[in-house]
């Protein structure tokens, strides 16, 4: 990822605080601010602006998963340049210091906000994605986990095409995947097992497609498929004909075959399920053929930060103006 210059040099007078609504920060504290970021940069005495924007540069040349997410680093150096509690005078809520911070990130695609916990996200502007030290198996924190209780009855009572319109879609796009299309459920006839397909862009620029085969329900390795819940082989029959079948890309026009197939289930993938399928995964040396849980698709949607969709959310009590009991 490369910046001009000039938004290196006018970033670097930010963290330095040479620039209005900043805090300013002298050469030690300079090294404090990067070890805060967990990057083991310290101060070398030389101009201060012009040694930071040399490390920001280099923050930006690490690894990142996909050209529309930064480097995990960058992500922190941005949410501490925002940290709300460096409040300066005049600036109370920083929103001086975040329109002066949206004016140089813009410049390169980019917006700050303040999420509902004060927490300065990043956002991309032209794929609208949120930049997230996204790892599923981190601790909840307690807001976290009452949006995961509200997402987990959401997916008690959903159809599996909102499963796949208000969960999955809204997910694999915030992961960094792209040109997702869902073949619904209306017309079956030429879906040849597939719910979704998607690209993802590889950071050599490579492209790798996958499908989906989506079940809201719980799967199992039963002969005969309980309600609620469908049979792994059935659904690993479906993924070997997505695998076979090919799919028409309109940026290229021309057809392609699936390179990887992911199985995702609203519920529970039993243990006698999760064995049958790795058997015969194993058996046929596949690495194409990935699979996810509830448990995985709600650790990933919250760590996210996602917004729930409007049906989870919990509904607004009305209250009778008119009603006598009202201490007013």
């Amino acid at each position: 990822m490369k910046w001009k210059n000039r938004n290196l040099r006018e970033l670097a007078h930010m963290v330095c605080g040479d620039t209005e609504h900043f805090r300013y920060r002298s050469s030690s504290y300079i090294t404090e601010f990067f070890q805060d970021c967990d990057l083991d940069y310290v101060h070398d005495g030389s101009t201060r602006w012009a040694w930071v924007a040399e490390k920001l540069e280099e923050v930006l040349a690490l690894p990142h998963s996909s050209p529309s997410m930064p480097p995990d680093a960058f992500i922190r150096i941005i949410r501490a340049t925002l940290d709300k509690g460096d409040a300066q005078n005049g600036d109370p809520d920083r929103s001086r210091a975040l329109a002066a911070l949206n004016a140089v990130l813009a410049r390169e695609g980019w917006n700050a906000f303040y999420d509902e916990h004060g927490v300065a996200q990043l956002r991309h502007i032209a794929t609208n994605s949120i930049a997230q030290l996204a790892n599923p198996h981190r601790p909840l924190t307690p807001a976290e986990a009452a949006r995961r209780e509200q997402l987990t009855a959401y997916l008690e009572r959903c159809s599996e095409d909102e499963l796949i319109e208000e969960v999955l879609l809204p997910l694999f796009r915030q992961l960094g995947f792209h040109r997702i299309t869902a073949a619904g459920h209306k017309d079956k006839s030429l879906e040849y097992g597939k719910d979704v397909w998607m690209k993802f862009t590889l950071p050599t620029l490579h492209v790798l497609y996958f499908g989906i085969q989506a079940k809201r329900g719980k799967l199992d390795s039963a002969g005969v498929g309980k309600e609620g819940s469908s049979n792994i082989a059935e659904i690993h029959n479906q993924v070997n004909m997505m695998l076979g079948h090919e799919i028409f890309d309109p940026e290229l026009n021309r057809r392609v075959l699936v390179d990887h197939a992911f199985i995702v289930a609203g519920g529970e993938i039993t243990k006698q399920a999760r064995n049958w399928i790795g058997n015969k995964l194993d058996a046929t040396k596949r690495s194409q053929i990935m699979f996810m849980d509830r448990d995985d698709v709600l650790n990933l949607f919250i760590v996210t930060n996602l917004p729930l969709p409007k049906e989870a959310l919990p509904a607004k009590k009305f209250v009778d103006p008119f009603d006598d009991d009202l201490p007013f």
